[in-house]
């Protein structure tokens, strides 16, 4: 009787303490909804976080603030979610640079984004461009490819810092190209930007708003674009496929994650409600505005996206190789 018994208690107990959780959770959802954004305010991620949390509250009938927790290269506002109440009161609003390349240059990094997070939703994607300071003679990517091999060593890129999407997608260009091209590291894109149009390094990839009026200007040349298509708002810019790179596409993102153990109807419940917040005009609009693309996924596509990046940015680092200092 004893024996039998045991494993009724056991499993009665897990029962009960699952149905606390989910209690717990539901019972949350009348209270405050954080979304950390791992970056200072006024970034494409504190943008992506805003544009979300005010509809987000309409859809939920919930009130929703966004939290800058800025520090260690995005490592402090992620850790931060990753060991959260998994109850769907305190969510991430994520960039890929941090979320999948970082991880791929600093292993012990303090969290595993295949264990530690639950995807929600893809908020936006943000597709590179390569841009070129005119003194280079190119104006398209094999004539790029082309110079870069004749003169190897003299072409200098820029990146807003190690381990950043700029600085990870111009490895793998330089990798997948038999270029070389040397890597010159800024505290941010906005130096970067300027060193490129002074002429100090001649080639930056990153997304195309805060650099196309300098396009417009004949101060810099928008090569080619990073993704699999054009882009509305640059409808001039080919992209890699067509100047003959067709296996090579850099893309951010920025997305919602939430603890990993978040209980799954209150997990539902997010997808359904920031997924169709994505799906509304006005923010299509005015991600579009912002150079981004809208593609609804679902939670099971984003994590396998998440895997897939990361196992082929670790590939790059190894290749490149990439070190953290």
């Amino acid at each position: 009787m004893g024996r039998s018994s045991m494993p009724v208690t056991r499993r009665a107990a897990t029962g009960g303490l699952a149905a606390a959780l989910i209690a717990r959770s539901v019972a949350a959802q009348a209270g405050t909804i954080t979304l950390v954004v791992p970056t200072a305010p006024a970034g494409t991620t504190d943008f992506a976080a805003r544009l979300l949390a005010e509809p987000l509250s309409r859809q939920l009938g919930q009130t929703v603030v966004v939290e800058n927790k800025a520090g260690a290269n995005g490592a402090l506002g992620t850790q931060d979610v990753a060991r959260a109440r998994p109850d769907g009161t305190r969510l991430l609003v994520q960039y890929s640079g941090y979320h999948v390349g970082s991880p791929a240059i600093v292993p012990n990094i303090g969290y595993d984004v295949r264990r530690d997070f639950a995807p929600v939703s893809l908020l936006l994607d943000a597709p590179q461009v390569i841009f070129l300071h005119p003194s280079v003679p190119a104006g398209s990517v094999a004539e790029f490819i082309a110079y870069a091999k004749a003169n190897p060593g003299v072409l200098n890129y820029a990146s807003s810092g190690i381990g950043s999407l700029q600085h990870l997608g111009s490895e793998l260009l330089r990798l997948r190209t038999g270029t070389e091209m040397t890597h010159v590291p800024y505290r941010g894109t906005g130096p970067a930007t300027q060193d490129l149009i002074s002429g100090r390094v001649q080639m930056m990839m990153t997304t195309p708003p805060p650099l196309m009026p300098f396009v417009r200007e004949g101060k810099l040349k928008a090569l080619a674009i990073t993704a699999r298509e054009r882009s509305p708002a640059l409808p001039e810019v080919p992209t890699l496929t067509e100047s003959g790179l067709p296996d090579l596409e850099v893309v951010g993102w920025f997305a919602v994650f939430a603890p990993a153990a978040t209980p799954a109807p209150v997990l539902a419940r997010l997808v359904e409600g920031c997924n169709a917040v994505v799906s509304t005009p006005e923010f299509r609009r005015r991600a579009e505005e912002q150079g981004a693309v809208i593609r609804v996924m679902q939670p099971a596509e984003i994590q396998a996206r998440v895997n897939r990046e990361l196992d082929e940015w670790i590939r790059v680092v190894r290749e490149a190789p990439i070190t953290p200092d």
